[in-house]
């Protein structure tokens, strides 16, 4: 959203893709890092397609990721189906039966399992990895891409490879993600990513109002602003978990959902004008 300039839906779809992938694998008796490599290459295939829509059939951004949000449903269907003589719309996963990464059931224990510590790591790692993949020159000509695009053609970049590259990478990675989350509440079911695009969107968002001062300051403002978004997420999450606490009806919770992100996209804008305003009337 921030780095391409695009609300990609395809998420909605490659999230459950990553689980019903990695949750297949393992249950087929392939280890737990082969089946998330596999998840994230499936996300990443999904990406491909978003980005092929869009670049070579002149589909509108966000047209194309509903399209393969759409056909998604379909396939992740197949995936969990393989092997079962049909598609199925839940398939569970025991972490008695299987050596899983993360499982919600060690969440308390105060071990080198327990998922909070895990995803800690998982989390330190890729800032590192993406702090270095745009710190290259062919990441550097992703964010060019979406800082100006008209710019970055003038400088040589094909900026339609670098659309799909960025889209293949972001849906590589919430394909990782639908598989560490399978994993860790012990199935992958069909529509575990409704709505990921609205949480993804308050994760940036959040962090970006919150934290984004802070992080440009830095000597490391990327890698600063990458770590904002994981906290962005974990904020979102506690305030969710209040208003739950609120014992608001869980009908009205994805209402309250779209507000809160939208409140926060407001935010950066209404800010804007401010400063503005007091500009013009010094």
């Amino acid at each position: 959203y921030r780095i391409l300039d695009v609300a990609d839906l395809t998420v909605d779809g490659s999230l459950g893709t990553g689980g019903a992938v990695c949750v297949v694998l393992v249950l087929n008796g392939a280890p737990v890092g082969v089946a998330l490599v596999a998840a994230t290459l499936a996300g990443m295939l999904a990406g491909l397609v978003t980005g092929l829509f869009h670049t070579a059939c002149g589909i509108p951004a966000i047209l194309a990721g509903i399209l393969t949000q759409l056909a998604l449903y379909s396939v992740n269907l197949r995936i969990m189906g393989t092997g079962t003589g049909g598609g199925k719309a839940n398939l569970p996963i025991s972490v008695d039966k299987y050596s899983l990464l993360v499982s919600a059931r060690y969440v308390r224990k105060l071990a080198l399992n327990n998922p909070i510590l895990v995803l800690v790591i998982f989390c330190a790692v890729l800032i590192g990895v993406l702090y270095w993949f745009f710190g290259t020159e062919l990441g550097c000509s992703l964010r060019a891409t979406g800082a100006n695009q008209h710019m970055a053609r003038a400088q040589g970049i094909n900026t339609n490879i670098t659309i799909v590259l960025g889209l293949m990478v972001s849906n590589g990675l919430v394909a990782l993600a639908g598989g560490l989350l399978a994993q860790y509440q012990g199935f992958s079911d069909i529509n575990m990513g409704r709505g990921a695009i609205v949480i993804g969107l308050a994760a940036v968002i959040i962090g970006e109002v919150l934290f984004g001062k802070f992080a440009s300051k830095r000597k490391l403002a990327f890698a600063f602003t990458l770590a904002s978004v994981i906290l962005g997420a974990v904020i979102y999450y506690m305030v969710y978990q209040f208003v739950l606490w609120l014992k608001m009806p869980s009908e009205d919770m994805k209402l309250f959902s779209a507000i809160v992100v939208a409140i926060f996209l407001a935010i950066p804008y209404l800010k804007e004008k401010r400063t503005l305003r007091k500009g013009a009337s010094k």
